[in-house]
């Protein structure tokens, strides 16, 4: 990962922490998403900043680094990952964020 791409995320990742601290902002972190992410979500998300950061961006790409780092699918469970899967994976959550969203507006 670069030091611009490195500043970039924490920059990122400082305001996400703020608005979550801020006393009646915590809503703010997840403000389009109608709920929190899922743990496996989460673990998706962060191994992904890292394998972009590292400069791969094609989905069999992805698909094999995140194969290679054990990440659970968080829809199948799976960690044996091609691109197919990828997409699969990230459309249904997709839809469940759209799904949740339209439940719950916003905030988690």
């Amino acid at each position: 990962m670069s030091t611009e791409q490195q500043k970039s995320r924490d920059a990122f990742t400082d305001v996400m922490a703020a608005a979550l601290s801020e006393p009646g902002r915590a809503e703010l972190a997840h403000q389009s998403t109608g709920r929190a992410p899922s743990a496996e979500e989460h673990a998706l998300a962060e191994a992904m900043m890292e394998i972009y950061g590292g400069g791969v961006s094609d989905p069999a790409g992805v698909a094999k680094a995140l194969t290679e780092r054990g990440v659970k699918a968080p829809v199948s469970g799976r960690t044996d990952w091609d691109a197919a899967l990828f997409e699969a994976e990230l459309t249904a959550i997709n839809d469940a964020y759209d799904a949740a969203y339209a439940e719950n507006g916003i905030g988690a």
